[in-house]
């Protein structure tokens, strides 16, 4: 399935250029993710993008077979803006996130919310990610039949009281109440956004 990830790469530099670093982690029980850093100079942007995760397709934890050519594949995709923060060292948590549909039988999907076990890096008030919808920063990339296409999901950090907050209400509320109040979403820096009218 390499010629998947070469395709998912190509897509990804199509989308945001040449990446400036990349970094390999390997998990016992799992193929290597690689994770790709972009610089969006314009934008003051660094953008972490997977590749690996598409390999296979992202398989339900209760079917008894693996299915090895249909089902979602998918790629994951952090924005933050370029600062201070150490978020160089979100690669191992995005690669964790990443082999957990191989390591755990996670399907991936818009919605969901995906805990850290930790920051998203050193000192980030990000303890979990919401996976939004794809297609807004890259494209998805269509693969011969019966192959399912992959997409590219942006996540978008979450601080604690909002993952509370996500449980409780929904994805669709707190993208709403995100929208109402202006947030920046790829801001390291932010705090909460004000949970209470």
């Amino acid at each position: 399935m390499d010629d998947v990830l070469e395709l998912t790469e190509a897509r990804l530099r199509t989308a945001f250029g040449e990446p400036d670093a990349r970094a390999a982690v390997t998990f016992l029980g799992a193929e290597r993710i690689e994770v790709l850093r972009f610089v969006d100079a314009e934008n003051e942007t660094l953008r972490y993008a997977t590749l690996g995760m598409s390999r296979r397709p992202m398989t339900d934890p209760n079917e008894l077979v693996a299915e090895p050519v249909r089902g979602p594949r998918a790629e994951l995709v952090l924005s933050v803006r370029a600062g201070h923060a150490e978020t160089d060292k979100a690669l191992r948590p995005l690669a964790v996130l990443a082999a957990s549909p191989q390591v755990e039988g996670v399907v991936v999907a818009p919605g969901a919310s995906l805990d850290l076990g930790g920051p998203l890096w050193p000192g980030a008030p990000f303890p979990a990610v919401l996976v939004a919808e794809p297609g807004g920063l890259v494209e998805d990339l269509e693969l011969d039949p019966p192959m399912d296409p992959v997409r590219f999901f942006p996540l978008l950090p979450m601080t604690a009281n909002e993952a509370a907050w996500k449980r409780a209400r929904g994805a669709a509320a707190l993208q709403e109440r995100w929208l109402r109040m202006g947030t920046d979403l790829r801001d390291p820096f932010r705090g909460s956004v004000p949970l209470v009218d």
